[in-house]
């Protein structure tokens, strides 16, 4: 159902060659409105049974440029999800102390616990990413990183671990119409940085980043999903649909009610 918008393993592919404002068929927001709040609905839903049978683990990881829409994403599709089973972790400029470590021990205590649903806003991908751009780190260094975090997330996956990757596909073009929309807006204006600016500039080496990125690190247990995000409606609703329709492939269940609970009495 989503082969258009997956990563096939060790198969080569160009972020550039891929169209940023692809929406199917669909022409506007009202297409996709009502099905958009079922899949929002049957989310929430899905959640709470993730949450009372208490053995799985959902990781879901957001990746873009900036502007991309990672907070816009969590915002609407999230909406209807109870806040008890659900976590949004933000990576920001490592600390010191994140720094005195390994790059993937800030992440690792962040991963899901079973019944949650951990969604990283960022992740351990600027670790090949960021690093990268601004050559933080020898090359030698950040390449290995990708057999590490194939070994990371292999891990995670076989001790009970569902792990989803979404790289919001923006084009360049369509950044600059939203921080244009960010400096116009006084209600947004504090959303926009200098350095968000400065990084625009190093566009085409980002992209080449998360080319390499992308093409190592999406396998059988831990895809990524380049989801075409220039109209935000229809990013909000793709992303939603796949992570509905994972949820369900999962076939999970409440659990049993404790035995003899029916013959309780409540005074």
């Amino acid at each position: 159902m989503f082969e258009r918008y997956v990563v096939t393993p060790d198969k080569l592919f160009d972020l550039n060659k891929i169209d940023s404002g692809f929406t199917e068929d669909f022409k506007s927001k009202k297409d996709v409105e009502e099905e958009f709040h079922r899949l929002r609905k049957r989310l929430c839903e899905l959640q709470d049974v993730l949450y009372a049978e208490g053995k799985r683990k959902i990781l879901i990881v957001l990746q873009g440029m900036d502007t991309a829409g990672k907070d816009g994403t969590i915002k609407h599709v999230f909406k209807e999800v109870h806040l008890q089973g659900i976590k949004v972790v933000s990576f920001k400029k490592p600390t010191e102390e994140e720094l005195s470590h390994d790059f993937l021990w800030r992440v690792h205590k962040h991963t899901p616990g079973k019944g949650e649903i951990a969604v990283f806003n960022r992740s351990h991908y600027e670790d090949v990413l960021v690093v990268r751009v601004h050559r933080l780190v020898p090359e030698k260094v950040w390449m290995k990183r990708y057999e590490h975090i194939r070994n990371f997330e292999k891990m995670l996956f076989d001790e009970g671990t569902t792990i989803l990757k979404f790289y919001l596909h923006i084009s360049k073009e369509e950044q600059k119409k939203r921080l244009l929309e960010r400096l116009n807006n006084p209600r947004k204006r504090w959303k926009l940085h200098v350095e968000d600016v400065k990084e625009r500039k190093h566009w085409d080496e980002y992209i080449r980043a998360y080319n390499d990125a992308i093409f190592e690190t999406s396998t059988i247990y831990a895809p990524w999903f380049v989801i075409p995000s220039d109209k935000k409606w229809f990013r909000n609703y793709l992303v939603a649909k796949i992570i509905v329709k994972k949820l369900e492939s999962l076939n999970m269940k409440y659990p049993e009610p404790e035995k003899g609970i029916e013959n309780l009495k409540i005074d």
